[in-house]
C-alpha cells in the first residue's frame, strides 16, 4: 500500500533562491539510504542576480551527496581541490566522510536564462563503517548510465541497481536511484527488489488505483507493494530508496549516527579544520546558530 505522500516544502538554500525540499520530513525522514531531498528550479535569473545565488563553501560529514540536472549548468569545488562543471545528465557523488566543504557556482548566465537551471540534490546516509571514510569526489558522464527505453517510456539509473540495469557509480549499500520520463498513458512500476521505494514526480500529473499525484508530491511505498503509476500527461519521475542503514541524528549540513559526532563536526568547522576548497576559499557559510537539536531535521539554511 502506499505509506505516506510528502508535499514539497519551500525552503531557502542562498539568498534569492528557493527550492523545494522533501526529505526529510517530519513523519518519515529517510527512505532507504536517502535522508536528504532538494528539487531546484527551474530558476530564471537575470545576470546581474548570479552572484547572489552561489552555493558558498560549507562542511559536510557522514553523507555522500548526489547531483542531477535537467537543465543549466553548475561548477562544484571542493576541499579535495577539484573543480568540475556538471552538466544535464551527469552525476557528481561526492562521499563527506569524515569531513570535506564544498560550493556550487552558477558561473554561466545563459546557463540560468529562461529558466534553464533545473536539478535534483540528495544526500544518501553512509553506514556507521564507512561514516568516517577519507572524502571522495567522482563525476560520472551521461554516457557511463545506462538507459533503457520501451513503450513510452525512457529512463536513465543513475546509481545502484533496478530492472536488471546497474552501472559503475561507486555507492557505499544497497540502493537504487532512476531518471524516469512517462509520454502519456505510459504505465510504470517500481523495481521490487528494494526494501524501501519511493516516487517524487517532477513534472505531471499520474494515477495510481483512480488517485491523481502532481509535481512536488513524493509517494513512499511498503515493503512488497508493487504499484503501477499510469501517466495521465508527459511526466518526469525521481525514483530512490533502498536498503535503511539505522536511524541518523541530522543537523544543518551534517549527518551522523552520533549525536557527539555532529557537535563535534560544528566545532570543527567553526575552528576551520575543515578546510576550504583552495580555489574557493575567501568566502564561505558560518556555523548557523544553534537553535535545534541534532535529532531534528535540518534548519531554513540546511545547504547540499
Amino acid at each position: 500500500m502506499l505509506d505516506i505522500v510528502i508535499e514539497a516544502r519551500k525552503a531557502s538554500i542562498a539568498p534569492g533562491m528557493d527550492v523545494k525540499r522533501i526529505l526529510p520530513f517530519r513523519l518519515r525522514r529517510m527512505v532507504g539510504p536517502f535522508i536528504f531531498m532538494d528539487h531546484a528550479g527551474p530558476v530564471d535569473y537575470q545576470p546581474s542576480a548570479v552572484p547572489s545565488i552561489d552555493v558558498l563553501p560549507h562542511p559536510h560529514i557522514g553523507l555522500s551527496t548526489v547531483s542531477y540536472l535537467f537543465g543549466g549548468q553548475v561548477t562544484h569545488r571542493d576541499s579535495l581541490g577539484v573543480e568540475q562543471v556538471i552538466r544535464p545528465g551527469e552525476v557528481n557523488w561526492m562521499t563527506a566522510g569524515s569531513g570535506i566543504a564544498h560550493s556550487e557556482r552558477f558561473e554561466d548566465p545563459a546557463a540560468l536564462a529562461g529558466g534553464a537551471l533545473e536539478m535534483i540534490q540528495t544526500w544518501v546516509a553512509l553506514p556507521e563503517k564507512d561514516e568516517e571514510s577519507v572524502p571522495s569526489f567522482n563525476n560520472y558522464q551521461s554516457e557511463e548510465l545506462p538507459v533503457f527505453t520501451e513503450d513510452g517510456v525512457w529512463m536513465r539509473l543513475i546509481a545502484g541497481n533496478a530492472f536488471g540495469l546497474r552501472n559503475d557509480v561507486k555507492t557505499h549499500s544497497p540502493l537504487f536511484y532512476l531518471h524516469v520520463i512517462l509520454q502519456k498513458d505510459a504505465r510504470f512500476g517500481l523495481p521490487p527488489e528494494h526494501a524501501e521505494r519511493a516516487i517524487y514526480v517532477v513534472k505531471g500529473t499520474v494515477e495510481m488505483r483512480g488517485l491523481r499525484y502532481q509535481a512536488g508530491q513524493m509517494l513512499v511505498f511498503t515493503k512488497g507493494v508493487d504499484p503501477i503509476i499510469i501517466a495521465l500527461e508527459h511526466a518526469v519521475l525521481m525514483l530512490l530508496g533502498g536498503e535503511p542503514v539505522g536511524e541518523r541524528y541530522i543537523w544543518w549540513n551534517f549527518v551522523s549516527s552520533r549525536k557527539e559526532r555532529i557537535d563535534q563536526a560544528k566545532a570543527d568547522w567553526k575552528e576551520g579544520r575543515i578546510l576550504l576548497p583552495p580555489t574557493d576559499n575567501t568566502e564561505f557559510i558560518p556555523l548557523p546558530d544553534d537553535k535545534s537539536r541534532p535529532s531534528g531535521g535540518p534548519p531554513p539554511e540546511a545547504l547540499s
